[in-house]
């Protein structure tokens, strides 16, 4: 947000710092060269509109990219942003086909009854009656992948196989997709399996307004029975920023008319549905509470209730590792018992494994089926989990310092060398506040603190950052932005990727002052609030 008026104030201050002719000593001078070029090819940078307004939104990165020079001037950042996009995606468009986007699904049914309801009187003679009989009594995988044939054309390849109680059958299909506008797309769908028989498809995707969009998907099922059509139609509407209504009408294979509100915002997820069809009808509505905490957090509830009885489902998910979320969620039902269904999302893949638990509504299941999960969570979690995430970030942590050290060694050479320039500089600004009785950094460290026993064996990484950030006191008031100080003239980074704050001792008035600030966090001083009482 600094004007051009400040940035040419800085400039200057830097360079009257950094300038080569205020330096004999040959060492220092070469020193005050090396960081006089670096403030100037920022201040080239900054004071460009089109290269400061891309600097400021994606830094170097964006700088390094290749085609900016045909890109027209005195374009506003939001141009600028389009422009760096229609770039990326050029750049992306050459990778093309090398790229697919792979997504599965493993689910395996468990039939766990045996725990619940045992027919002991029937099975007293059978050897191995004893112990309750965990069968695997069905299995689902599904998996596909996209191919992107140009820009606009993406084929897609999917296939699944199923077995239930001894029997099953699969399918493979193949979709080709095309994106015809902006406003929508339309895709073709071919299939055929042993259970049924080829599958005809055609699904069409139209914006019809900045708020509204309509899905049609038209199918044709061949098999021994003849031919079977079916009709699927979802119109869907944003009703606010965070609400969307939908009216579904399905015809041909299960017939039905659905509406449902979906309300998504940053803390919760509500959904209420109604269907009328054949053979089910139902009323649903659910519940998801989203907690702001760095695992992701989520518990819900739903209660669906129809022709086919009533179900309570309440669970939680949680986020175990980086691409891993782990849930649980207990489903209570009339007439179809208790079961217990485990699902980890891992990237783009899910694995599924419902347990069926019992076919009547005992307490103890329920007890069990809620208790269970937890235990072994939290058994998880502690034993295996937490140690593993933590080794994990060490292996980062130590991969990011190896890359970075040669880059971190040059940027604590510049700021030492900064630091020798600034010896003078430093010497005349504190004779000028102590003249007033102004702002006096005493002392001043940045890096990592260990003030929590519990972290007392980490290693302490701070680094004397006094002269610089004296330096830095104009008018015996400092200023820092909300931004890293690890940028900031005579700083460097003395532990990469590890939380840092810097710590103050400064005098004011001739009265002791002392403040912590975090990284990023903003900083003014002097403050009031900052003063060390002098009975403490």
């Amino acid at each position: 947000q600094a004007s051009q008026e400040e940035l040419k104030a800085a400039y200057r201050r830097l360079c009257m710092l950094y300038h080569p002719d205020k330096h004999r000593d040959p060492e220092l001078k070469t020193q005050a060269e090396r960081l006089f070029n670096l403030v100037h090819q920022a201040y080239e940078v900054l004071s460009d509109p089109q290269t400061r307004a891309i600097y400021d939104i994606y830094g170097r990165r964006g700088l390094e990219m290749e085609g900016w020079e045909v890109v027209e001037r005195k374009r506003t950042p939001a141009e600028i942003r389009e422009e760096f996009e229609r770039l990326q995606r050029e750049r992306e468009e050459r990778r093309l086909q090398q790229r697919t986007n792979p997504k599965g699904t493993i689910s395996v049914g468990i039939d766990a009854t045996d725990l619940f309801d045992r027919y002991d009187e029937e099975y007293e003679d059978v050897p191995g009656s004893g112990f309750p009989q965990i069968e695997i009594n069905k299995m689902h995988i599904s998996q596909s992948i996209e191919a992107p044939l140009t820009a606009t054309d993406t084929a897609i390849l999917s296939g699944n196989l199923s077995t239930q109680n001894g029997n099953g059958g699969g399918s493979i299909n193949i979709a080709l997709r095309r994106v015809t506008s902006a406003k929508g797309w339309g895709e073709l769908e071919f299939g055929a399996g042993d259970l049924q028989g080829p599958l005809f498809g055609l699904k069409i995707f139209r914006n019809l307004t900045p708020r509204c969009f309509i899905t049609t998907n038209c199918a044709l099922q061949f098999s021994s029975r003849g031919v079977r059509p079916g009709l699927t139609t979802v119109l869907a509407r944003n009703l606010d920023k965070n609400t969307m209504g939908y009216l579904q009408w399905r015809w041909g294979i299960q017939s039905a008319m659905n509406t449902s509100i979906v309300r998504d915002t940053k803390s919760s997820h509500f959904t209420v549905a109604l269907q009328l069809g054949i053979p089910h009808s139902f009323v649903m509505v659910s519940y998801q509470h989203k907690f702001q905490d760095e695992d992701q957090t989520r518990v819900k509830g739903s209660l669906k209730a129809g022709f086919f009885g009533t179900i309570v489902e309440y669970g939680a998910e949680r986020k175990i590792s980086r691409h891993s979320i782990l849930g649980a969620t207990v489903s209570v039902g009339v007439p179809q018992g208790v079961s217990l269904k485990i699902k980890l999302n891992r990237a783009s893949q899910t694995y599924f494994f419902p347990v069926h638990l019992t076919d009547q509504l005992l307490p103890s299941a329920m007890f069990y089926a809620t208790v269970g999960p937890l235990v072994v969570y939290f058994a998880m979690h502690r034993l295996i989990i937490k140690p593993y995430l933590r080794a994990q970030k060490e292996r980062e942590l130590e991969k990011q310092r190896e890359s970075t050290a040669s880059d971190i060694l040059q940027k604590k050479q510049e700021a030492e060398a900064a630091v020798r320039l600034m010896q003078e500089s430093v010497r005349r600004i504190i004779e000028a506040e102590e003249a007033r009785m102004g702002l006096i950094v005493v002392n001043a460290w940045y890096g990592k603190f260990v003030n929590d026993n519990s972290r007392r064996n980490e290693k302490v990484k701070v680094i004397d950052v006094t002269v610089p950030l004296q330096c830095l006191v104009k008018d015996s008031k400092l200023i820092l932005t909300e931004a890293s100080k690890a940028g900031l003239p005579g700083f460097y980074d003395p532990c990469v990727g590890e939380e840092k704050s810097l710590k103050v001792l400064y005098q004011f008035r001739g009265v002791l002052h002392q403040v912590m600030s975090a990284d990023n966090e903003a900083l003014r001083i002097p403050k009031q609030s900052h003063r060390i009482d002098a009975d403490g």
